[in-house]
């Protein structure tokens, strides 16, 4: 593609260069959960020239996420989350590829979604919050060779300058990070191998229960076979920046920017 054709990249050109530019319109993304985070990141991600997109979610849009998601709002209320992501992606950047995977991660499912149509994604961007699913894609990802960036849990905070990123083995006061280095390690996965975004803002806890504060209980989801999830509290500052931070480091691993220290 002629770099001189898509203008609106003009700036990430003078700041990167062409050849950023240009790896990124040949970058290939995948984002499991398009919600709160994910949806976040894929927003900065479309906006950055990203030419290819796989976006996984089984859910709908509720009245409920246009507190803290994207791409909820009153006129989407209904809509799938991959099709509502797939529309946002092609009105900010008409000549991107979107793939878009309506199932439910589990372990049956995620090898076949990774590996779509026999092409690997460069980047796997995590940002579901399901432990089991999140503990096999990312267990999946790596086995298959694909890069993670992984999100802790943003909910419950309010201190955007508690919001780190780092390795998941070094991550602290996290109910969400502190399970999945657990389950993980069991199947030998290194969790030096895993950055994520987290926060170490420290939460109240129910004690004896396991039950995060505020309590509550979400609505019967028919695509999670009527399990019942809890919900907790968060802000469209916290879980804005935890997706705009994994979209930050997505474009410099993606152009060769980022260096390890």
């Amino acid at each position: 593609m002629a770099l001189e054709k898509f203008d609106q990249f003009h700036r990430i050109g003078q700041l990167l260069g062409a050849d950023a530019v240009k790896r990124l319109h040949e970058s290939f993304v995948m984002i499991a959960g398009v919600g709160a985070v994910g949806g976040y990141a894929l927003e900065a991600l479309a906006r950055a020239g990203v030419g290819r997109f796989r976006l996984a979610d089984c859910d709908r849009i509720t009245e409920s996420n246009i507190n803290r998601q994207i791409l909820a709002t009153h006129a989407t209320v209904g809509a799938r989350k991959v099709e509502a992501a797939r529309d946002r992606v092609l009105a900010i950047w008409p000549e991107a590829q979107v793939e878009t995977v309506d199932a439910l991660l589990n372990a049956g499912s995620i090898p076949e979604i990774l590996t779509l149509g026999g092409k690997k994604p460069d980047l796997l961007i995590d940002a579901i919050d399901s432990l089991a699913p999140k503990v096999e894609l990312l267990a999946a990802a790596l086995e298959t060779g694909i890069p993670v960036l992984s999100s802790m849990g943003a909910a419950l905070r309010t201190d955007p300058a508690r919001i780190r990123f780092g390795k998941l083995t070094d991550v602290t006061h996290c109910r969400l990070s502190m399970m999945l280095r657990k389950r993980i390690r069991r199947k030998g996965v290194d969790t030096d191998r895993i950055p994520c975004v987290y926060s170490t803002e420290p939460v109240r806890e129910i004690r004896g229960t396991g039950a995060i504060l505020p309590p509550g209980v979400s609505e019967d989801n028919p695509r999670l076979h009527g399990r019942r999830r809890g919900t907790l509290g968060s802000l469209p500052t916290i879980t804005g920046i935890f997706g705009l931070l994994l979209a930050n480091q997505a474009v410099m691993r993606l152009t060769d920017g980022y260096r390890e220290t």
